[in-house]
């Protein structure tokens, strides 16, 4: 599925080769029309828009300069005059200022604090502990990771696909229970139900029920594996299960979910693996020690795993 941006662009498009008087392809304007109810309302916007930008290019030009009119098809042909490249170039400008100034506002979490956040009806987002999500004032349907882990359940709108950024990356839900980990520049997002596209306009990687993508940190590529669904989210119950992780991951990630400062010794080897639940750690921060199969020492106000 295409992205807003992506029919954004493709309605401007379409506005721009309508207005040619030399233009033909009414048959191929009305299939883009009809393949996609975004199609029509972007286009309907592109119209209003120009229409705007056409007379802030008239109002601009000096009392000598003779600027036609502009009128924008609405899914009609429609002839446009000679201002219409000035007035495309004021709606991009206004697009891309736009796109930029998000009313964003940021919730965050302390580790070891559990927050759900509810955007609209059948969609909300669980914020594990140390995270942080900014979301849009005025778009439910958007949400931005700076740092931690959350759990999205989305109420799926093939006109308004649910957005999720990540740095650079972008993820699209389709009709889905997903959950996403951004620490340390690296990333994963696995999926419960429905599915998540990856980098839609991009090398466009589905992720479906029972998958998790992966990416290391500093790395570009990304790796496809098998997950139990009943472990994605599970962190939301108080469970944590490690398949190999280095203890590294290990100690970032108890210390999320219980506010116990965890580290790795130097050096500590990985390869830990084990299902434990973080309500016990709370009275004996040591207690992991025997189910992952590890070394656990108190070094102040830390707790260290592995090592001597």
């Amino acid at each position: 599925m295409a992205s807003d941006e992506t029919i954004r662009a493709q309605a401007l498009d379409w506005a721009v080769r309508t207005g040619d008087p030399a233009f033909a392809d009414w048959d191929g304007f009305t299939r883009w029309l009809e393949a996609d109810p975004a199609h029509a309302n972007a286009y309907d916007t592109v119209s209003a828009a120009a229409a705007d930008a056409a007379d802030l290019v008239a109002h601009a030009a000096p009392a000598n300069d003779d600027v036609a009119a502009i009128a924008v098809p609405r899914r009609r042909p429609v002839w446009l005059a000679g201002g219409l490249a000035a007035a495309a170039a004021v709606l991009v400008a206004v697009w891309t200022f736009a796109g930029a100034q998000r009313d964003l506002y940021t919730v965050q979490t302390q580790p070891g604090e559990v927050r759900t956040v509810a955007l609209e009806r059948g969609t909300q987002v669980a914020l594990a502990g140390g995270t942080a999500i900014a979301f849009d004032r005025d778009d439910t349907r958007f949400a931005r990771l700076e740092r931690g882990q959350a759990l999205f359940t989305v109420r799926h709108d093939a006109a308004r696909p649910f957005e999720v950024r990540v740095g650079d990356e972008r993820l699209v839900d389709l009709g889905t229970v997903f959950d996403v980990r951004s620490e340390g520049g690296a990333l994963s997002v696995a999926v419960a139900e429905g599915a998540v596209s990856y980098d839609p306009d991009g090398v466009a990687v589905r992720i479906d029920p029972g998958q998790v993508l992966r990416r290391a940190a500093g790395s570009k590529d990304l790796v496809l594996a098998d997950v139990p669904t009943a472990q994605v989210g599970e962190w939301r119950e108080g469970r944590l299960t490690f398949a190999a992780a280095p203890a590294s991951e290990v100690a970032a990630r108890l210390t999320q979910a219980t506010g116990i400062a965890y580290v790795a010794a130097p050096g500590a080897a990985g390869a830990l693996s084990g299902s434990i639940l973080t309500a016990p750690l709370r009275k004996d921060p040591a207690s992991i020690g025997p189910l992952l199969g590890v070394s656990v020492r108190a070094e102040g106000d830390r707790w260290v795993i592995g090592g001597r």
